[in-house]
């Protein structure tokens, strides 16, 4: 194991009536204003909305709403959260739902207590703090990018065709309520999307050096043995409490921090997805399905004996009669077929990705990272989007 440090502040509340059971004494600490941040108003249609606001209000609470949070959420939007924010004096952030909504919520708790640029001086470079953020809190519905548990988010600059992740520890949230019922009534292909993007972030970091023996790399494979056959029981059953609970659960854990202990990991895979998106504002975890398989026969060479590793361990390919290369190939090659098992889209144009999209153009504006076992060029970047195209 190579060196580390670790620390995450964020007290997770897990299982059935935990917001229920938790809420109400866990923002009595963040003064008398929250601002309640969401997407497009699922959460009003199912019941959480009404819940969260009689729970608030019963703490004695003055509510602000900010609503409309995007997928692959607008620096214009967080500007717009943190106007308001400051405009009512907001004690406390709490946001409701997935991945998009919390990292929007982690750049405003920045902005809503920054006077400078938060673009200039925490996104486009990474930033110094010498002040406190506004306290966030969330309550997890759809589970998957793990957010709940780390200071990271992942904000689209519309005018620069810019998307930037930072991980900012201060940003963390100060509490995760995280009740897996409230994921039943996700659509399927969002819950779908929303596990692979589990998987995608396991792989990511597992994928990387140090190649010798690690506990890091025994907990992901463990994580992404039980994403694959959990998916597929929740894909049988939608209210399938233990496999929607495990799910949640392996969501957190691929991003709480804990498997990256140790780890050089770059996530090379997302930077050329987030400038896809960037241009294209297509779905991000989709973008992802379709990227990795291609990716990983671009650099699987480099990191042969934890490809074939992969194929045994992870996807129970057989290495009978093969040698390490076909065994590596192998698993590849079921990564794919399960990619397509659960619906996800297999090629660029299954994304919407039109001909006239300037690939080059977006190739030359991804970062290059240097922490996987290969250092892309945008040359190759460039060849891998065409060959998902």
């Amino acid at each position: 194991m190579n060196n580390f440090i670790f620390e995450n502040s964020t007290k997770v509340f897990f299982g059935k009536g935990c917001v229920k059971e938790y809420l109400c004494c866990l923002t009595k600490a963040y003064g008398g204003t929250a601002m309640l941040c969401y997407g497009g108003g699922s959460i009003k249609k199912n019941g959480i909305y009404d819940e969260v606001i009689n729970i608030l209000k019963a703490a004695g609470k003055t509510v602000v709403e900010f609503s409309g949070i995007m997928a692959n959420p607008t620096y214009a939007k967080v500007l717009e959260g943190a106007k308001l924010a400051k405009e009512n004096g907001v004690s406390l952030l709490l946001g409701i739902g997935g991945g998009s909504v919390m990292d929007c919520c982690k750049a405003i708790s920045i902005a809503a207590r920054y006077d400078g640029s938060a673009w200039e001086d925490f996104w486009a470079r990474p930033g110094v703090f010498d002040f406190e953020p506004l306290p966030l809190g969330v309550i997890v519905t759809v589970a998957g990018t793990g957010s709940e548990c780390n200071g990271g988010a992942v904000i689209t600059n519309e005018d620069l065709k810019i998307k930037t992740g930072r991980d900012y520890p201060k940003c963390n949230p100060k509490f995760a309520l995280l009740d897996p019922t409230y994921t039943y009534s996700v659509p399927k292909k969002q819950m779908v999307s929303g596990s692979f993007d589990i998987l995608s972030h396991i792989m990511e970091t597992y994928f990387s050096e140090p190649n010798e023996d690690n506990v890091s790399d025994d907990i992901s494979e463990a994580l992404m043995r039980s994403v694959i056959r959990n998916l597929r029981a929740a894909i049988r059953n939608p209210q399938d409490y233990t496999a929607r609970s495990n799910l949640m659960w392996a969501a957190t854990m691929a991003e709480n921090r804990i498997i990256k202990l140790g780890k050089r990991m770059d996530f090379e895979c997302h930077q050329m997805e987030h400038q896809l998106g960037a241009y294209t504002n297509y779905n991000h975890r989709e973008g992802l399905a379709v990227l990795h398989p291609v990716y990983y026969r671009h650099i699987y060479k480099c990191g042969l004996p934890k490809f074939k590793r992969f194929a045994i361990e992870v996807m129970g390919v057989s290495a009978e009669g093969k040698t390490d290369e076909e065994t590596a190939l192998a698993g590849i090659e079921a990564l794919e077929d399960f990619i397509a098992e659960i619906g996800l889209p297999v090629s660029l144009q299954d994304l919407g990705v039109n001909e006239n999209t300037d690939l080059k153009a977006i190739a030359d504006s991804c970062a290059l990272m240097p922490g996987s076992y290969k250092k892309m060029t945008r040359e190759e970047i460039l060849a891998i989007f065409k060959e998902c195209y």
